[in-house]
């Protein structure tokens, strides 16, 4: 069987990217733009940054700041209109994960009509086109979505996410500054920095894992172990290499695909409005510790990534349960919740949310299958 691996065209890294806007958009001589945002990124004087270069270079662009966490079905309809409107060549998507997502979402139906639904997005969608081209800026350093194939969407009316894999929707060009998140708050920074320990971990022992997403993911392990703590505390070196190990993370992940932390979280954020990274943060030391006898000697590896002392002597039971210590104690470090009640989750609400997991895109992926007993047994070990 051949192994697939598919990565945008241009990425910008390092303090000052957002530079190279400007530049991007002449080569390519896009004259008309919309720019995807959300209205608390442009009060907070996050987006503007972009914006005002694009000011400076006298480019015209429109503006569509209508997006929410967890991104919906009508968020992107209206999104469609608004760039239709526009007449668009090119959207700049300046955000976390929900406005890259919901640009992913706009540029697949503005150049695939067929699927104006969005519903019918779901899963791997047999578009024929490339995505109207996306420009992403990220402003979190978790989702990674600025270098994946991957978007997800929420059905507020049937109360679930659903998760989109379609290889012509990734950015044209990513733009990873540091200098765009230095705004986060700490809790922000921390939950989407477990996301993308949580894209790496998974990522590295998801069923479809092999040697090149293998050394992707090992190296994000190792950066977001070393940079996170510091990250948080708001360190600019720290907030730096969490936005290159988030996006090497994504590179790895995009390719092979999650396992039963997102399966599980994405129900939570759909059901409760949860973060999808605090939702992600909450489980993952749970379900690593359920998967744990179904990875080899990969929990060597990640105890080794993450500085566990003497992890290449332990034998195989003791180093599973340290990378799974190391990785509890990380999550604490940074201030996640330890219990899903906290986030809102209600006992009573578990049996669906489980059903929901269990057919989650993400779920088959995972190492260790899962019956929906043993999902509903997780979920209520994190109440």
């Amino acid at each position: 069987m051949a192994n697939r691996i598919i990565l945008n065209e241009t990425s910008y890294f390092g303090k000052g990217a957002i530079q190279h806007i400007t530049e991007e958009l002449n080569k390519r001589n896009y004259q008309k733009i919309v720019v995807v945002t959300d209205k608390t990124l442009i009060d907070h004087g996050v987006a503007t940054k972009v914006m005002d270069l694009l000011d400076e270079a006298s480019v015209h662009y429109d503006t569509y700041d209508g997006i929410v966490p967890n991104p919906t079905i009508e968020n992107v309809k209206d999104g469609v209109d608004f760039v239709k409107k526009s007449n668009a060549e090119c959207m700049i998507a300046i955000g976390g994960g929900s406005p890259i997502d919901t640009a992913k979402a706009i540029g697949i139906i503005m150049t695939n009509p067929e699927f104006s639904d969005v519903v019918s997005l779901e899963g791997v969608a047999d578009t024929k086109n490339p995505s109207l081209p996306i420009f992403a800026v990220p402003t979190t350093s978790g989702t990674a979505a600025e270098v994946t194939i991957n978007y997800v969407i929420t059905d507020k009316e049937n109360q679930r996410k659903f998760v989109c894999v379609d290889p012509h929707d990734i950015p044209v060009v990513a733009f990873v500054d540091s200098d765009m998140m230095m705004g986060m708050p700490k809790a922000l920074c921390a939950a989407t920095g477990m996301d993308a320990m949580t894209h790496a971990i998974e990522g590295y022992i998801t069923k479809g894992a092999w040697e090149m997403t293998d050394m992707l993911h090992i190296k994000a392990i190792e950066l977001i172990g070393r940079f996170l703590p510091d990250s948080v505390a708001g360190d600019q070196i720290g907030r730096e290499k969490m936005a290159l190990a988030q996006y090497i993370a994504g590179m790895g992940f995009s390719n092979v695909g999650l396992g039963l932390v997102h399966g599980m979280a994405h129900p939570l954020s759909a059901w409760y409005n949860i973060p999808h990274g605090v939702a992600c943060a909450s489980l993952l030391p749970t379900v690593m510790r359920f998967n744990k006898d179904f990875t080899g000697e990969k929990y060597r590896d990640i105890a080794i990534a993450l500085g566990v002392s003497d992890a290449e002597k332990m034998d195989l039971t003791k180093v599973r349960n340290a990378a799974c210590d190391a990785i509890d104690q990380l999550s604490k470090a940074v201030g996640i919740p330890s219990t899903i009640s906290e986030l809102g989750v209600k006992e009573a609400d578990l049996s669906k949310i489980a059903e929901d997991a269990f057919n989650d895109v993400c779920s088959p992926g995972n190492p260790r299958d899962a019956s929906i007993e043993e999902i509903i047994e997780l979920y209520q070990t994190l109440m």
